[in-house]
C-alpha cells in the first residue's frame, strides 16, 4: 500500500480525512479556529466531490442537535467546534453520550472567555470532560488523521461518542507533511456503518432513546456508561494496533513505549518525566533529544483516563512535571489533579503541576527547560504558572 505525502494545512488534512470516511450527515457552525475544516467540507459538497448531507446550523447547539438526531437514525455523522461553541453544545453533548450515539466531533482547542481569546489552550475540552465522551488529543497532523479514522471505529463498536482534540492554530492553520488514506484504504479498516435493529430509530421497530429515569434506575444507567468508558481502553489499544497493521505506511519517530492511550519518548531510566497532551509534546521531544536524563510521556487519551498506563511509566522516576494548558480555577491543572490522585501511595516520585500556554502563550524550549529546573526544587507548591 503506497501513500502520497503532501504538505497541507491541518484543517484541510482533517477535512480530506472526513470526506474519505464518508459520513452521511455533516453539520456545524463556524467558529475560529475550527472554521477551515467545515468550510472545506462545505466546498467538497458544493463541488460535487462528496455526497453527505451538509446541514447549515444557526448555532453550535443546533449543530450538535442535528448530528444527534441524524445519528439516532443509524447513520454516520460529523461535527466540529471549539471554545464558546463547545460550551454552547454542553447540554447536547451529555445527551449524545447518555443516548449512546456514536458521534465524532473535532474540537480545535481554544481558550474560553472572559477575556476574549481566539488562541489555543485546553480549557474548552476540560470543561466538558465529564460528559461521557472518549477524548483523544493529537500531537500533529498525522496523528490527527489517524485519531479521526480510529474514532469512528471505536465509537461505532462501543456506542460511545468520541471527541478528537487538536490545538487551534498550532495544528489547524499550520502546514506539515501528512499522508491522507484513500477511501479504499480507510474502508479496509473502517467498514460501512450498519447498526443492528434496536440501536436506531425505526418506525417499523420502535425504540425509546433518552427516556425518563427514576432514582431506581438513573444511577445504574450512569454506572453502565462509566464502566463501558473505563473498559474502552482495551478497545482503543486494539484498534490502534489494527490501524497500524492495515493503514500505516509512513515514517514514525521511534518511541520507547506506544499504544492508543499513551506514548513514552526518551531514555530508559529518566530522572525527570514531563507529562503533556497535544502539540507541545513535539517541542518537548526536541528537548529530550538534548537531555538524556529527561523523558516525555504523551497522553493521547484523556477520557477514559489511562491511570495504569501512566503509572507503568512514572513509577520509578524521581520527578514528574505535569504540563496543563488549562487551569481548574481555585485548584491545580486538571491533568495534574488526576495523575496525583492515581499515583497516591503508588510512587515516590515528586509530582508537580505546571500551567503553561493559556490563551495561546508560546510554550518554548526556554519554558520547558525552566520547568525541568523548577520541578527539582525543594518545596511543594500546589501549582506553578510558567510564562
Amino acid at each position: 500500500m503506497l501513500f502520497r505525502s503532501q504538505i497541507i494545512e491541518g484543517s484541510r488534512a482533517i477535512a480530506l480525512t472526513i470526506k474519505n470516511i464518508k459520513p452521511a450527515v455533516v453539520s456545524a457552525y463556524p467558529i475560529t479556529p475550527q472554521t477551515h475544516i467545515v468550510e472545506d467540507l462545505a466546498k467538497f459538497k458544493a463541488d460535487g466531490e462528496a455526497d453527505y448531507e451538509y446541514v447549515r446550523a444557526e448555532s453550535e447547539f443546533a449543530a450538535a442537535s442535528i448530528v444527534a438526531g441524524a445519528s439516532a437514525t443509524g447513520v454516520r455523522v460529523y461535527t466540529a467546534t471549539c471554545s464558546q461553541g463547545l460550551l454552547l453544545m454542553t447540554e447536547v453533548l451529555f445527551n449524545i453520550a447518555g443516548m449512546r450515539l456514536p458521534v465524532v466531533l473535532t474540537c480545535a482547542n481554544r481558550g474560553v472567555s472572559a477575556p476574549i481569546t481566539i488562541w489555543n489552550d485546553h480549557q474548552d475540552a476540560m470543561t466538558v470532560r465529564d460528559s461521557g465522551w472518549i477524548m483523544l488529543f493529537a500531537e500533529n497532523h498525522q496523528e490527527a488523521v489517524q485519531q479521526h479514522i480510529m474514532a469512528y471505529k471505536i465509537a461505532e463498536q462501543l456506542k460511545i461518542p468520541v471527541m478528537v482534540n487538536i490545538d487551534g492554530f498550532i495544528l489547524t492553520h499550520s502546514y506539515e507533511p501528512v499522508t491522507i488514506p484513500t477511501c479504499a484504504q480507510i474502508k479496509k479498516y473502517l467498514p460501512d456503518y450498519k447498526p443492528k435493529k434496536g440501536e436506531y430509530l425505526d418506525a417499523k421497530n420502535p425504540i425509546t432513546m433518552g427516556s425518563f429515569a427514576s432514582p431506581a434506575y438513573y444511577m445504574e444507567i450512569r454506572q453502565q456508561l462509566h464502566d463501558d468508558l473505563t473498559a474502552s481502553q482495551d478497545i482503543i489499544n486494539k484498534e490502534y494496533e489494527k490501524y497500524n497493521e492495515i493503514i500505516t505506511n509512513y515514517e514514525l519517530r521511534i518511541t520507547n513505549y506506544d499504544n492508543g492511550l499513551v506514548e513514552y519518548y526518551g531514555p530508559k531510566n529518566p530522572k525527570t518525566i514531563i507529562i503533556a497532551m497535544g502539540s507541545v509534546v513535539g517541542t518537548i521531544k526536541d528537548i529530550v533529544d538534548e537531555n538524556k536524563k529527561v523523558g516525555v510521556l504523551k497522553i493521547k487519551c484523556y477520557r477514559p483516563f489511562p491511570a495504569k498506563a501512566i503509572l507503568k511509566i512514572i513509577n520509578k522516576t524521581k520527578y514528574v512535571a505535569v504540563l496543563d494548558k488549562a487551569i481548574s480555577l481555585g485548584s491545580i491543572g486538571p491533568l495534574a489533579t488526576e495523575i496525583k490522585a492515581s499515583a497516591q501511595g503508588k510512587t515516590k516520585a515528586k509530582i508537580q503541576s505546571f500551567i503553561v500556554g493559556l490563551g495561546g502563550r508560546d510554550v518554548t524550549s526556554k519554558v520547558i527547560n525552566k520547568i525541568i529546573s523548577e520541578v527539582k526544587k525543594d518545596g511543594d507548591n500546589e501549582v506553578r504558572f510558567i510564562k
